[in-house]
């Protein structure tokens, strides 16, 4: 077995918090460093993942020669800034979803990693979750046939709390950037690029997007109907349709879970799955293995297709 690949992990947040627990589930990674923008933050966090260096600064992290790869875990209007901090020092980076905050960003991130010949990844983990690989696998093998349309839903109950990172304007808060992203990111491994879409978009008590629902149409004639909101927790299920089949994603659609395929006829084959943890630590096998094999973007998340989301959400956002 090669040696595992030692992260750096920016950022002492939930979500770098769940990256950690789940890298200790595997063996292709192991956490060397973390940095924060507080000394005391970057000692708790290593102290409870048993972390062996901690910086008081970004810059000191990625400059650690004891870091393979880098992981972006800060709030999104500083994902720009972190990773191009990474990539600036030859560091490979895992760049936590929604990927930037503009198309602009995300453009200029990957001309830089493309220009350094780097790797870099977008973290969005579901679709390196086993329910989601096997769903590509059945429509790649044409069991759905023609695909009409796609449904999804992720509705989250937030405390209307002026003081939270969600519904902070400067902090990137929003729904579409923290949970409509799930499911305008699954229409389009599905899909591809939307060639026409509509919205509405209704703010939230701070000015940032509270609750979307959105429909997009494809070269193919397929329709995706998508909704998020802050304000409600939602069934958070999915159904994607074709003409001979559709499956039915159960809640959490975008989380370890489990589908239902069911045929015209009404047939229907039940796939389970076993877990572990949160299901972040499979993007993490998928960077080890991509590096590993010398590969620059993973083909399960290309970089093209991660900037064609932000600007389809951007675009949604021109309707708020």
């Amino acid at each position: 077995m090669t040696a595992p690949l030692r992260w750096g992990v920016i950022g002492t947040g939930r979500i770098a918090h769940t990256f950690a627990s789940d890298l200790a589930l595997i063996d292709e990674g192991v956490i060397a460093a973390v940095g924060s923008r507080s000394k005391e933050s970057a000692d708790a966090f290593a102290d409870e993942f048993n972390i062996p260096h901690r910086h008081s600064s970004y810059e000191e992290l990625v400059s650690d020669p004891s870091v393979d790869a880098v992981y972006v875990g800060t709030p999104h209007p500083m994902h720009h800034h972190n990773a191009l901090l990474a990539l600036e020092h030859a560091k490979p980076v895992l760049v936590e979803k929604a990927f930037t905050m503009t198309e602009a960003e995300a453009r200029d991130l990957v001309r830089v990693a493309r220009e350094n010949r780097l790797f870099m990844m977008e973290a969005m983990w579901t679709r390196f979750l086993p329910h989601v690989v096997a769903i590509r696998e059945i429509i790649a093998h044409g069991e759905l046939g023609k695909i009409v349309t796609f449904e999804a839903d992720h509705g989250q109950w937030f405390e209307e709390d002026p003081m939270s990172r969600l519904f902070a304007p400067g902090l990137g808060g929003g729904a579409l950037f923290d949970l409509g992203v799930y499911p305008v990111s699954f229409a389009s491994m599905i899909l591809g690029e939307p060639n026409r879409l509509t919205a509405l978009v209704d703010p939230a008590f701070s000015g940032v997007d509270g609750q979307a629902s959105m429909l997009f149409g494809y070269e193919s004639g397929a329709h995706a109907v998508l909704t998020c909101t802050s304000g409600a927790r939602s069934a958070t299920r999915a159904c994607i349709t074709g003409v001979k089949a559709r499956i039915e994603i159960d809640g959490d659609f975008y989380a370890p879970t489990s589908f239902t395929l069911i045929k015209r006829d009404g047939e229907e084959q039940r796939f389970e799955f076993a877990h572990r943890g949160r299901g972040l630590h499979h993007e993490a096998v998928e960077v080890a293995r991509c590096i590993g094999e010398g590969l620059l973007e993973s083909p399960m998340m290309p970089l093209d297709e991660t900037v064609a989301i932000i600007e389809t959400m951007e675009k949604v956002l021109s309707f708020l």
